[in-house]
């Protein structure tokens, strides 16, 4: 100290009274930090709370438009659906009755011929079983396709047979093998020669006749098939009358294009209008409670910034003029009532007696 203390008494109650001033700022201090804080946390939830009810709001909006045009587009396009599927039974059925009206003269010309066969196969008393496409082949061959039938009958009668019949024999012998083949041969053959003399010779001329019926039918099939082909493959709609139906589509593509344009329309209106609209109608009836929020929050950090500043004012007061000479340990209100007794009982004439004595007594 600049002085020296002349009455140590008084000087150790004025510390006391210093350090219990600043216990009640640090107090009120703390008390001022803790409202701020709780009106802090106060005001933040009220302004999330505004922000999500907007959020929310905004969001629920959005999907009700996006719901309301997605049904119309929705019942559009099942409608596109239906037509298309109408249409392409129209074209079906164009294509069907233009085949059969196409092949109509050769379809009726093959009727006319299978009658002309069937009469002359009866004239001459020819069994039924001869007017088949395996009877031919086998008699009567003409083109790939019934050589290979006259080839798969012989390979079967000939080759698979015999070697099955040998693999299921339990004693495995070339003789075996041999004698099969020969009861084979006698007997399909057999059966080969006898059905061939039971018609091919004796029905020969009705049956060539039968043949010649039956490559004409054979053409006629040829030519029916390339027709059909060919009306498959033209791309030439016009002849099946579908115009009602191609409007129709090109209307519903026109009508969906429109309600995608009203809703792209929609969105861009509430993004730019509605959106603001509906943040400040939310948000005005909150404005009030947030405003008082904000200004008891703002008084609050005020007194907590003039609490710590006295506290700051009050602490380096005690430091510069209390604490240096009487020490940090010492800056207690028991304490500094302590040292003061000290000295009134006359344990003690100064300060630093007074501390020498409280420590041995504390030791």
């Amino acid at each position: 100290m600049a002085q020296p203390i002349s009455d140590q008494v008084g000087f150790l109650g004025e510390a006391c009274r210093a350090v219990q001033e600043l216990s009640v700022s640090r107090n009120l201090l703390e008390k001022f930090r803790l409202e701020e804080r709780r009106l802090e946390k106060e005001l933040e939830a009220e302004r999330k709370a505004v922000t999500d009810a907007i959020s929310l709001t905004v969001k629920k909006r959005m999907e009700e438009i996006n719901d309301t045009y997605d049904r119309e587009i929705a019942r559009e396009q099942e409608r596109l659906k239906r037509v298309r599927s109408k249409r392409e039974k129209a074209k079906t059925q164009g294509i069907r009755e233009r085949i059969e009206e196409e092949t109509a003269e050769l379809k009726g010309n093959n009727r006319e011929l299978k009658l002309q066969m069937k009469a002359v196969f009866q004239q001459d008393r020819v069994p039924g079983f001869c007017k088949s496409g395996w009877f031919y082949a086998l008699y009567f061959p003409r083109g790939f396709t019934e050589s290979m039938v006259l080839l798969l009958n012989i390979l079967l009668f000939f080759l698979a047979i015999p070697c099955g019949v040998y693999l299921f024999l339990p004693n495995k012998s070339p003789f075996y093998l041999m004698g099969i083949y020969f009861a084979v041969i006698l007997f399909f053959g057999g059966i080969y020669i006898l059905i061939n003399n039971l018609t091919k010779v004796r029905h020969q001329s009705a049956l060539k006749k039968g043949r010649s019926i039956r490559d004409l039918i054979k053409a006629n099939n040829r030519k029916i098939r390339v027709i059909v082909r060919t009306i498959k493959r033209d791309r030439d709609e016009a002849v099946y009358n579908l115009e009602k139906y191609d409007d129709e589509i090109a209307q519903i593509d026109q009508d969906l294009a429109d309600i995608a344009d009203k809703k792209r329309e929609a969105l861009n209106t509430f993004d730019k209008v509605t959106r603001t609209i509906l943040s400040d109608e939310i948000a005005s009836n909150s404005r009030e409670k947030i405003a008082k929020l904000e200004e008891d929050y703002e008084g609050a950090a005020a007194n907590a910034k003039e609490a710590e500043i006295r506290v700051k004012e009050q602490t380096l007061f005690i430091n510069d003029n209390y604490a240096s000479y009487i020490g940090k340990e010492f800056m207690v209100p028991e304490r500094l009532d302590e040292l003061a007794d000290m000295i009134r009982m006359g344990k003690a004439s100064t300060i630093s007696e007074a501390k020498t004595l409280y420590k041995s007594l504390k030791e």
